[in-house]
């Protein structure tokens, strides 16, 4: 080989030898035990999906994936602090839409959206408005003639402050014509009892929960292009006049000294759990809408998300 072409191909075999030197993009990964971030209370959707990851982790790649739980403020704990931690492949975190976009805007948060390298994103879970089994609103009607009869009155439960669920309300007091107050929990895992202890008159909630507490709790609408196979009865939002069909995206994220071709294990690895057909079923039939959003799509997906947000920002008031 002439020195020229030794030198022409010098650059990539530099750059092979890096990426292959990278400890998380030996062969066999995972090598090790996964730490696995969750940044809400037990028993929320996030929670929930984790643990059937988890299951099927194990399965899959014969190690195991550590789900910590570690709540506070909305999940900012540890998205603040995410990109302190090793960026080795081994610390992944739970990364939630809209709270990444609209979280920043608001200004008491410690990072900013641009800090968050989300690497993949496997669902999202549609808004639905909830009341009690025992609550006097047999339907959404009942629900919207009391909020217009009492402006203030009614409040109404969701999980953590510039969520899915806080844009949800704020959406539904706005398309609807009524005033109702939002009363912010660290995860849903923590409104369920105030709900069922009457303490709220609803919860803005996901189809995951009406599914979880059917027979405690009845869904008075969903926001889905259809009605949901599990509750048929229930309308959707279009039915009764707005074209909403929106709901919380959840996915992976690194810290952001992770070398590009550990994200790519790291992604790879969260595509092959979400594309086992028993964890898919699972989801499905929990009330969650599948999605498959690997790394190289993540730009553009990020992009779509957050000018959407904007919108929802301009109507909590974030920005003009």
């Amino acid at each position: 080989m002439t020195p020229s072409r030794i030198a022409r191909l010098l650059p990539a075999l530099v750059a092979l030898v890096a990426a292959t030197s990278s400890p998380a993009f030996a062969a066999g990964y995972p090598e090790k035990s996964i730490q696995y971030l969750i940044p809400f209370v037990a028993g929320g959707e996030s929670d929930v999906v984790a643990r059937l990851q988890q299951q099927v982790f194990s399965q899959k790649f014969k190690q195991e994936m550590v789900v910590v739980n570690r709540a506070g403020g909305g999940g900012a704990l540890v998205w603040q602090q995410l990109n302190s931690l090793p960026g080795d492949g081994y610390t992944i975190a739970g990364i939630n839409l809209p709270h990444v976009v609209l979280q920043p805007l608001e200004g008491s948060v410690a990072y900013k959206t641009d800090d968050m390298t989300s690497v993949y994103w496997f669902h999202y879970t549609p808004d639905a408005l909830l009341v009690p089994a025992d609550s006097p609103f047999k339907t959404f009607q009942d629900f919207i003639k009391a909020a217009k009869a009492d402006p203030g009155k009614l409040s109404i439960a969701g999980s953590a402050l510039y969520s899915a669920n806080h844009v949800a309300h704020a959406r539904l007091n706005r398309e609807f014509g009524i005033k109702t107050e939002y009363v912010p929990f660290k995860g849903t895992g923590d409104l369920v009892a105030s709900v069922l202890g009457g303490h709220v008159a609803a919860t803005m909630s996901y189809t995951t929960l009406a599914i979880q507490q059917k027979g405690r709790m009845r869904m008075l609408a969903v926001a889905t292009r259809e009605r949901v196979p599990q509750f048929p009865d229930v309308p959707t939002f279009r039915e009764l006049g707005v074209d909403w069909m929106d709901g919380a995206y959840r996915g992976v994220a690194v810290p952001k000294s992770t070398p590009e071709a550990v994200r790519k294990q790291v992604s790879d690895m969260m595509e092959a759990l979400n594309k086992d057909p028993e964890l898919r079923k699972k989801m499905v039939d929990g009330g969650f809408e599948v999605i498959d959003v690997p790394y190289d799509k993540v730009p553009a997906f990020m992009k779509e998300r957050t000018a959407d947000y904007m919108n929802s920002a301009k109507m909590l008031g974030l920005v003009k």
